[in-house]
């Protein structure tokens, strides 16, 4: 088991930043992808960024590219994603998830482990 604990959420104007991260307890982190998603009021959850468990490879959608960086640190056990240049169209929960592997994934279902969330609203 992997237990996930998302921080970092708030309550930010448009044009600012946030930085959440995850921490990860349970089994080996750098054996472990991570990956960030997030869900709007109404709507599925979607894919935000990803990266592999050396953190060499990351990958984002095409929405955060240029604003968002994915980074983790394997020694302290935690991921991060830094979100800058916020708009209103970011406000959701943003979940990090986790799953054993050599890539990375940006598929919901490909994730065994999820945190609880945190709530990221932009204001307008």
């Amino acid at each position: 088991q992997v237990q996930l604990v998302e921080s970092g959420g708030g309550l930010v104007q448009a044009g600012g930043s946030l930085r959440l991260s995850c921490a990860a307890s349970g089994r080996t982190f750098s054996n472990y992808a991570m990956g960030w998603f997030r869900q709007a009021p109404g709507k599925e959850r979607e894919f935000v960024a990803a990266i592999s468990r050396g953190g060499g490879r990351t990958y984002f959608t095409d929405s955060v590219k240029g604003r968002f960086t994915i980074s983790r640190d394997n020694a302290k056990n935690t991921v991060s994603l830094q979100m800058n240049s916020l708009n209103p169209e970011d406000t959701a929960v943003y979940y990090c998830a986790a799953r054993s592997g050599s890539s990375v994934y940006i598929l919901a279902y490909d994730y065994d482990y999820w945190g609880q969330g945190t709530q990221v609203t932009v204001s307008s």
